[in-house]
């Protein structure tokens, strides 16, 4: 979830614009550690005076207040992609997650990288398409036409053709002072991403198959922020009769982010209706040939694209791969929804930054580790008696989430160019691509500075 909801007119939502500091280094192994300079004042990290306050959501966040300690160097397609084992288009299906990542994430395969990185690239179109200003006709649309969406968003040779613009829709029913209130307050419905095809014959020999990529962006409208807030978790609609084998409750997820996935108006079909006809069409087009679905979105996007994970392997029988690249997603549903979501097929791969509060939110987890290792534990069944119990009334709170697919694990504070101390910046989408460009492993966590003192990778 953004951090605002007024538009930032300037600079653009992606730029972080930082000012200069000397820092010194301390060479530890292969890594390094930095410090800042010492000054005459503690040096604590002050999280009350980063998070923003309720009257401050109303605002504009401007991106020049966000301290980074150097500037970050502007990601393209092409940085991340350096010599690997073997082509992405021998091993397409394990890049896309079929084997869960396994072995590619620590340390992170440059391949891998890459694709996350462009990926995110087509996140960070959906913000700047996305217009901002209250002030315009436009407000809450796309700027660009679809022709021209990716060459006006800095990103001309991707080898993709925009097929689709996708809206989101609140359901909150607004009383009717809220008409004296300016008109972007009230704003229902709202631009919120895209469906694009590979078209690119090299590029889809690259790939190794066709890919269709649906983009969304984060919050960025007054009443996608109050959804944010309807954090409880409501039951999934059901399709049919619970025949899955699964014997345990039913998948719910958060009814915020359902709402803007299922609501919609006589003039405005809900999103859910429009990826459905979209995905139809396209496995009608392109379902002979080697093809899949990657739905990628940062903050609030990144709940939607579970949600349409999930949702697209319910309803086609014979869907394709579908792979959720995720960047900085807030919870999403329950321990039922995430089984369902395994046995369905769906593959998500979650990319989270330590220090960002949003990936902590909303409710809490149930650390079932724990409760295996107290089950093993001698004299430990009457404990584990009462804490199903306790679980279960938990449970029945609506406030129990987990955590669903694999987690690729980063942090702030291992660059030395970001201020892990703001909660702004941690969550920002380009800081999330600079980390990622820098990963290497647990034990090496970023390259670029290794590179630079050493004079090799890690």
């Amino acid at each position: 979830m953004r951090l605002s909801i007024k538009p930032v007119t300037t600079p653009n939502p992606s730029t972080l614009i930082v000012p200069t500091q000397k820092f010194k280094t301390i060479i530890s192994c292969c890594c390094t550690l930095t410090q800042s300079p010492t000054s005459s004042t503690p040096n604590q990290a002050t999280f009350t005076q980063n998070l923003p306050n309720w009257e401050q959501l109303l605002n504009p966040v401007s991106l020049s207040s966000l301290t980074l300690t150097q500037p970050i160097t502007p990601i393209t397609t092409t940085t991340a992609v350096t010599s690997t084992k073997q082509p992405i288009r021998k091993i397409w299906e394990e890049y896309q997650g079929v084997k869960n990542w396994e072995g590619l994430l620590d340390p992170l395969d440059d391949n891998l990288r890459g694709e996350i990185l462009r990926y995110g690239q087509f996140v960070d179109a959906a913000y700047k398409a996305f217009d901002f200003d209250p002030e315009s006709p436009s407000y809450a649309t796309c700027k660009y036409p679809k022709s021209s969406l990716f060459e006006n968003c800095e990103l001309p040779a991707t080898g993709y053709r925009l097929t689709k613009n996708l809206r989101a829709t609140s359901g909150i029913q607004l009383p009717r002072w809220i008409e004296k209130a300016p008109s972007w307050v009230a704003t229902q419905s709202s631009w919120i991403g895209y469906v694009a095809v590979c078209q690119d014959k090299n590029e889809i020999t690259r790939l190794g198959r066709r890919d269709v990529v649906i983009s969304f962006r984060g919050t960025a409208t007054c009443l996608e922020w109050l959804e944010n807030l309807r954090a409880t978790l409501t039951h999934l609609p059901s399709r049919t009769n619970n025949n899955s084998g699964l014997n345990e409750c039913e998948p719910m997820v958060e009814s915020g982010f359902l709402s803007l996935y299922t609501s919609g108006t006589h003039l405005m079909p809900s999103l859910q209706q429009m990826v459905r006809e979209e995905i139809a069409r396209l496995l009608q087009s392109y379902g002979d040939e080697p093809l899949s679905l990657t739905i990628t979105g940062h903050s609030l996007g990144a709940a939607l694209a579970t949600l349409v994970a999930y949702d697209i392997k319910t309803t086609f029988n014979r869907s394709p791969l579908v792979t959720v690249m995720s960047f900085g997603g807030p919870r999403v549903g329950n321990r039922s929804f995430r089984r369902h979501l395994e046995k369905k097929g769906a593959k998500v791969l979650r990319i989270v930054n330590s220090d960002d509060v949003i990936t902590k939110v909303p409710g809490f987890v149930i650390d079932e580790n724990e409760r295996r290792h107290v089950a093993c534990d001698r004299g430990a069944h009457k404990r584990v008696e009462i804490q199903n119990w306790l679980q279960k009334k938990v449970e029945d709170t609506q406030w129990v989430y987990a955590e669903v697919g694999k987690e690729l694990r980063l942090s702030s504070k291992d660059s030395p160019y970001v201020n892990g101390t703001n909660v702004s910046t941690c969550h920002e989408l380009s800081t999330y691509l600079h980390l990622v460009d820098n990963f290497v492993s647990r034990k090496c966590p970023f390259k670029a500075t290794a590179k630079r003192l050493l004079g090799r990778r890690c």
